[in-house]
């Protein structure tokens, strides 16, 4: 496992790039993604955004800045993206114009991944400190890029911004547990397992702090709808074919596949388990090794002792209830389609995975 999980879970190994250097071309994705939010009041945006002439990516002469200039323009890009398919006030395009929707696409082959603004762009990548000793959390941290300017979409990204922090833990925890299994040496796998179980009721107790700063009718009406899923949209210039893509999602995360790839919690092959499965195709390449990774991890459950396994599992399971509660405080109340922005029926989806993870309980 490469040491930078350990101290940085599913984060970018530095905080995330803020901006383009101001002699760039691509400086003006910067002003464009500051003005996104004024400019999506506008109901003659699309006709604006058609007009914008958007300079390719190109490696920048600093080497060290090419992965964190990649990323970057992949958020202004993937914003840009879903704000004109989704705007709001307006019936959703079903063709992404050739100047948005081919550098999008080039970038996104460039990291691997589908073109579509997904959970990395919308929290992995789009953060920053305002004091950059300090820790990565709640009250020390802003988004770079928003669709509204409301603080409650803000806080709804870095909610999940601080609990990727605290994944760093899970990783830590882990590689002690795989190196204690070698070893036979059932004190340290336990405490690992305490360490992990710490972690993620950390995880739960940020989780929970939802409310705090965002309202569900704003949620649902004001910035819920750009983060939704593409459905039947032509990429001009790119394919001639209508396309399909899941929108941003919390299960895009890495932190329960990993938590689940260890501990081998089974679940029943359905739906759910393609989709959790295609979701992977929306993580970071470099997630979806390192899960794929884990998954051959030797079994912990041996040498774990009862009430430490299962309060591991618990907070698993504690997580997963946290976010079912909110998906039907902020969405199911307020909706006829139950789908969420990736698509899915994720309600019945939730349960079954909650009862799933206590059910592995030893």
């Amino acid at each position: 496992m490469d040491p930078l999980y350990k101290q940085r879970g599913f984060l970018p190994a530095t905080d995330p790039l803020r901006n383009f250097e101001p002699d760039s071309p691509l400086a003006m994705l910067d002003e464009l993604g500051r003005d996104l939010p004024s400019l999506l009041y506008d109901p003659h945006f699309r006709d604006y955004a058609r007009s914008l002439n958007i300079p390719p990516w190109t490696p920048p002469h600093d080497e060290s800045k090419t992965l964190g200039t990649l990323r970057l323009y992949y958020v202004r890009l993937g914003f840009l993206a879903s704000a004109y398919i989704n705007q709001v006030g307006q019936t959703p395009a079903n063709v992404l114009p050739r100047n948005i929707a081919v550098p999008l696409c080039q970038a996104c082959q460039s990291l691997d991944r589908p073109p579509i603004l997904s959970y990395d762009g919308y929290a992995l990548y789009n953060w920053k400190r305002f004091d950059p000793a300090g820790p990565i959390a709640l009250g020390n941290l802003d988004t770079l890029q928003n669709f509204v300017h409301l603080y409650d979409e803000h806080w709804f990204i870095l909610v999940h911004v601080e609990i990727e922090g605290i994944a760093a833990e899970i990783f830590s925890a882990i590689d002690d547990a795989c190196r204690a299994i070698a070893e036979n040496d059932a004190a340290g796998v336990n405490e690992a397992l305490s360490a992990m179980g710490r972690a993620v009721w950390r995880q739960v107790d940020v989780l929970r702090r939802i409310p705090e700063h965002m309202d569900p009718a704003l949620y649902f009406k004001a910035f819920r709808p750009y983060i939704r899923f593409f459905e039947h949209v032509y990429y001009e210039g790119v394919e001639t074919a209508p396309l399909d893509y899941r929108g941003e999602t919390g299960a895009q995360s890495s932190i329960m596949p990993t938590l689940v790839a260890f501990l081998q919690i089974p679940h029943e092959a359905s739906l759910l388990t393609n989709h959790l499965a295609e979701m992977r195709n929306f993580m970071p390449a470099e997630h979806r090794r390192l899960i794929a990774e884990i998954e051959h991890s030797p079994n912990v459950r041996p040498l774990a002792e009862r009430l430490i396994y299962n309060d591991l599992l618990e907070a698993i399971a504690a997580f997963r209830e946290v976010h079912l509660g909110w998906a039907e405080e902020y969405i199911h109340k307020r909706v006829e389609d139950p789908r969420g922005t990736g698509g899915t029926p994720y309600m019945r989806w939730l349960s079954q995975l909650i009862d799933e993870t206590r059910a592995h309980k030893l």
